[in-house]
């Protein structure tokens, strides 16, 4: 995949020992409005960058949503571009509030650089889908499952525990809203391995059984005997928003770290993969019975 068609790779594309940047997704909306005022006044990105007095990549930063926004010159562009009255004020009530961190930046100490941007799209998706082959989602898992799960990785025990926390509050904040639609497409593996003690896989499995009777969650899980599928190459979550200017977004993981991809082909190609395992799984009406019987079998 070329770099240009990756999204702002800059941003986007997150690798070992490397930091993603600040941008959030309400940032990303409104850099691209601010681009849509930018077009519809018929000024180019020289003509932006002349009235701050700055760079044209300054420009293109802002209207990526890379960068926290300066506020002065939000005002000094929308002027610039015929905005007035009620709009501008509207328009820069909305970008003080996007620059705000999130709800998890207490947690930041725990949060991994790379991980900041996953967690802004989740906090303001409208709808998850997600191919798992290796564990329990994140948003699905007990306290249990998600300390044994991360303790494969950390040493610090301090560190572990307020991770353990963060991922319950995602969950909180989440699922418990009905405001997402979570639905996650699973291998059988992923229910059988044994990443856990016994009585840590049941409670888990319980857990399933409780969240596949919310309305908002749908899950399927993908026979042993599917033993060659789309989803093979490895997890990703496709984030799909409740904003027009936004297109869905993937989040892909990888041996080497992770990336995001937007273009349309190429969220094309992961959600018909995401159809495709879908439409040859059972249906979600069957994943509690099916999950029923995974717990009796656990020793």
């Amino acid at each position: 995949m070329s770099a240009e068609r990756r999204v702002g790779l800059e941003v986007w594309q997150v690798t070992q020992g490397q930091s993603a940047s600040a941008a959030t997704v309400r940032l990303l909306v409104l850099g691209k409005r601010l681009r849509d005022l930018r077009v519809a006044a018929g000024k180019s990105l020289e003509d932006a960058a002349a009235a701050l007095s700055v760079s044209v990549l300054a420009i293109r930063r802002i209207e990526q949503g890379q960068v926290k926004w300066k506020l002065p010159y939000i005002k000094i562009l929308l002027q610039e571009y015929g905005v007035s009255g009620g709009e501008a004020k509207t328009f820069l009530t909305l970008s003080a509030e996007a620059n705000q961190p999130g709800w998890w930046y207490r947690y930041r100490d725990a949060l991994p650089d790379w991980f900041r941007a996953f967690v802004s799209l989740e906090e303001e998706a409208s709808l998850i889908r997600a191919y798992e082959p290796h564990y329990i989602p994140g948003l699905m898992q007990t306290e249990d499952y998600a300390r044994t799960v991360l303790s494969a990785g950390l040493r610090d025990t301090d560190e572990i525990e307020r991770r353990v926390r963060l991922r319950m509050e995602r969950q909180r904040k989440l699922l418990q809203t009905g405001d997402l639609e979570l639905w996650v497409v699973m291998d059988e593996t992923v229910l059988r391995r044994p990443v856990a003690p016994a009585p840590v896989m049941r409670d888990q499995i319980d857990h399933l059984i409780e969240l596949v009777a919310l309305p908002n969650v749908k899950l399927q899980v993908i026979p042993f005997a599917l033993y060659i599928h789309d989803g093979m190459y490895g997890p990703f979550h496709s984030f799909r928003f409740p904003f027009p200017e936004l297109q869905d977004i993937v989040y892909v993981e990888t041996v080497l770290g992770s990336f995001y991809v937007d273009q349309y082909e190429d969220v094309t190609a992961f959600s018909e993969a995401l159809d495709r395992m879908s439409a040859l799984a059972p249906p979600p009406q069957r994943t509690e019975a099916l999950l029923g019987a995974i717990r009796k079998e656990i020793g």
